[in-house]
């Protein structure tokens, strides 16, 4: 199998630009929720964002209804960069897994099982 810089080459990208190139297309984002937990700065960020979402009072806890199933949640991880390349900050973000509601079933409320940082 031929290597991609057989094909595509940065040399006509300013240094800047090989550089940023270079930071982003080196830095690993964790998939999963057991990867992520065992780094620090991946954990400070989920703790972030559990702390903004307590803040500004996203959610209400509520007895699920009879009959109701509650669908999923998933972290999803970025690292932000700055325009030089350099890291601006490492963001995760807690999402709900809407692929898993039904049409016509769950569509105008949404019950999801939210995770509790201790």
């Amino acid at each position: 199998m031929d290597s991609l810089t057989n094909f595509i080459s940065d040399d006509q990208f300013s240094s800047g630009h090989r550089a940023y190139l270079t930071a982003i297309t080196s830095t690993v984002e964790p998939k999963h929720f057991k990867e992520a937990v065992h780094i620090k700065v991946w954990n400070d960020a989920m703790v972030k964002e559990v702390d903004s979402l307590e803040i500004n009072k996203t959610w209400d806890i509520v007895d699920l209804p009879a009959g109701k199933v509650a669908i999923g949640s998933q972290w999803v991880y970025k690292t932000k960069y700055n325009a030089d390349g350099s890291i601006e900050r490492y963001k995760a973000c807690l999402v709900v897994l809407g692929n898993k509601q039904v049409a016509g079933e769950d569509y105008n409320e949404t019950f999801a099982p939210v995770v509790k940082m201790t």
